[in-house]
């Protein structure tokens, strides 16, 4: 099994990923095979295209009003980490969200708290779980299960984090091993994290871009005729889009906002917040009733068509059909980029000041006629 860092450096991250060629779908053949389920959304992959110079423009100015927001929110999830982490640490970001977000993390962990940190990224796939070669290819390497810590950016639903609880689970009873499921994200808009560094709704900038944030790797794919039984999970690595690739500049751009931000005194951020776990209780109930209130509203069959959060939302507009776009307030800047694409596509857009996130999408229920 080879390894890789992608765009990033070696140091920073080894992605657990085969890169592959696989023929690109068309978006709208993707989402009938899909929803009508003669493919897994795994097994196919849409070839992705440089954003707009107005779009790129966008992505930075985003930054510059968001960035000192996500310093402080790494900077607290670094703190919870080293808190519960007395060891060796041993980052698994998910693929792909979670990747820059955990090469942050190490690098904080690394150079502020002085930790012995390594980083892996590492593929998870709803219906089909996390990537257990993966997995036992980081445990060859780290004796201690304990040291695993899974990282994603945010959470949706709260989807992956339960696809996260079962593999873990089967893995465990498997391979008599004692690993923890725990996942560790910058906003968990559901309820279902073990550890946050918030629950808004707020924008991660690296969330509005794809592979050029993301080490030039697409989402991961798991189809049978390019990954084999022993192989990591699939991607496509976009080298072709090198001169265009951001990764290493947002990374390097949020941790100057990190170094003006970290406090001389890391202890005061190594306290343990015992009301999360209330806030998360009534947090997990918000997006349980709001998700079937949503179903019901707009006479929705399946609930994977529901997209909420900022990232979520951002995700099936860049990448899938979307029916509508529901916003909180049609003028804010944290969803100026959801408007410019929901107009690309001609994509209906509801305000919803009632909705407890900033935005929802929704994606088209399409006939299988």
């Amino acid at each position: 099994m080879n390894v890789f860092s992608g765009s990033y450096t070696p140091e920073d991250v080894q992605i657990l990923l085969k890169p592959i060629e696989i023929a690109s779908t068309p978006i709208a053949e993707k989402e009938r095979l899909i929803q009508s389920k003669h493919k897994h959304y795994s097994e196919m992959i849409t070839k992705e295209s440089l954003p707009s110079e107005q779009y790129l423009d966008l992505f930075k100015a985003i930054f510059v009003q968001n960035h000192a927001r996500l310093a402080t929110d790494l900077i607290t999830l670094a703190a919870k980490i080293a808190q519960q982490k007395p060891a060796e640490i041993v980052l698994i970001s998910l693929a792909r969200a979670g990747t820059p977000i955990g090469v942050l993390l190490k690098r904080i962990l690394s150079q502020y708290f002085k930790r012995q940190c390594t980083h892996y990224s590492v593929s998870i796939i709803r219906d089909r779980g996390l990537d257990a070669n993966a997995m036992q290819y980081i445990l060859a390497q780290h004796s201690d299960p304990d040291s695993c810590t899974f990282i994603d950016g945010w959470t949706g639903k709260g989807v992956i984090a339960e696809v996260l609880h079962q593999s873990i689970a089967t893995f465990n009873a498997e391979f008599q091993t004692q690993i923890n499921s725990d996942l560790y994200v910058l906003n968990d808009i559901a309820g279902v994290a073990a550890v946050t560094a918030s629950f808004d709704d707020y924008l991660i900038p690296s969330s509005l871009l794809n592979a050029t944030v993301s080490g030039l790797i697409s989402r991961s794919i798991l189809n049978a005729d390019y990954i084999g039984a022993n192989d990591f999970h699939g991607c496509v690595y976009y080298a072709e889009f090198l001169n265009a690739d951001l990764s290493l500049w947002f990374v390097d751009a949020t941790m100057k906002a990190v170094q003006a931000q970290i406090p001389a005194d890391l202890t005061t951020l190594m306290q343990h917040n015992s009301a999360d776990l209330i806030t998360k209780a009534e947090v997990n109930v918000r997006s349980v009733e709001f998700i079937q209130s949503l179903k019901h509203r707009f006479q929705i069959k399946d609930v994977n068509l529901i997209k909420p959060g900022i990232g979520e939302a951002t995700r099936v507009l860049l990448r899938r059909v979307p029916d509508m776009l529901l916003l909180k307030v049609l003028q804010a800047p944290e969803t100026e980029h959801l408007i410019m694409l929901a107009k690309e596509k001609n994509i209906p857009i509801i305000e919803d000041p009632s909705m407890p996130y900033q935005a929802v999408a929704i994606i088209q229920e399409l006939s299988h006629d």
